[in-house]
């Protein structure tokens, strides 16, 4: 496992979510408004009905300060919160913002029946030891569930790229590829940078009659617990901050929006002209 001290690093960044009914989003995303300010952390938070996603970043006491403050919000529904943290050189945000949305995360998933809530901690998730096993399986379907740029920057090894353009990409290519995986009995192993996207798929992928893997904690938790990594894992990760890539150890490469995006893609060369107004990738998506 590497070693990793937040109180070491200035800034440091914190990124987290959780799936949790949340009856008042709007009297949340104002106590949030006034924590981060009261805390000096900056960054962005989107809260919805169907629970909070945020990252940020500051000093390491002023974000654990933030962390602690966060947890006790609201009658302590966000307490237990899982904070996944890596070091900057780059200050990561220039703002502090927060966003009410009708969902945190939005992925054009297609309206069917009802389906079970995101469960953050079912025995669908597997530890980086356990993924890595998995990895090793002929049978088993290795699923990119992030955007075409963040694949083509990095990826684990023998992974299979939906080619996402558009959050909705993602669905078309599971949808016409699930029958052969179904009949073939493959199991879907899917990962993303941080968690939220998988847990939010999941749910649908089961209710088209596949079995699925998550990767606990996204790519990051798995560059966090795995000092090896890179013997699974080709390329950098991205990250959507001013950093814009890690590598295995969580360090910025030093990479360049210019060398991030493709302005073939219109998708991307929108990203590219956002990050040359403002010196930072866009986070419309957020991290995931």
């Amino acid at each position: 496992m590497l070693s990793f001290d937040p109180a070491a690093h200035t800034p440091l960044h914190s990124a987290f979510y959780r799936f949790v009914p949340l009856p008042d989003p709007e009297g949340l995303a104002n106590a949030l408004r006034t924590l981060g300010q009261a805390h000096a952390v900056q960054g962005s938070v989107v809260v919805a009905s169907e629970g909070i996603s945020g990252t940020v970043a500051g000093a390491a006491n002023d974000v654990a300060a933030f962390e602690a403050a966060l947890q006790v919000l609201h009658g302590g529904v966000l307490r237990g919160m899982v904070f996944k943290h890596s070091g900057c050189r780059t200050a990561p945000f220039g703002r502090w913002k927060v966003s009410v949305k009708p969902e945190i995360v939005a992925l054009g998933l297609p309206a069917t029946a009802p389906l079970p809530a995101p469960d953050e901690t079912d025995t669908s998730h597997l530890a980086p030891d356990a993924w890595r096993e998995l990895l090793g399986r002929d049978d088993v379907v290795l699923l990119d569930n992030r955007n075409h740029f963040e694949f083509r920057l990095g990826h684990f090894r023998g992974a299979l790229d939906p080619q996402v353009h558009n959050f909705r990409d993602f669905v078309a290519y599971v949808q016409a590829h699930a029958p052969a995986w179904r009949a073939a009995k493959r199991p879907v192993a899917m990962y993303c940078t941080g968690g939220i996207r998988c847990d939010k798929t999941a749910p649908w992928l089961r209710s088209l009659g596949l079995a699925v893997w998550q990767l606990d904690g996204g790519v990051l938790n798995y560059f966090q617990q795995m000092e090896d990594a890179g013997r699974d894992w080709q390329g950098e990760c991205f990250v959507f901050d001013r950093r814009l890539a890690l590598d295995t150890r969580l360090q910025e490469t030093g990479t360049t929006a210019e060398q991030v995006f493709d302005p073939r893609h219109a998708d991307e060369a929108w990203r590219l002209r956002r990050a040359r107004e403002l010196d930072t990738p866009p986070a419309a998506d957020g991290p995931a």
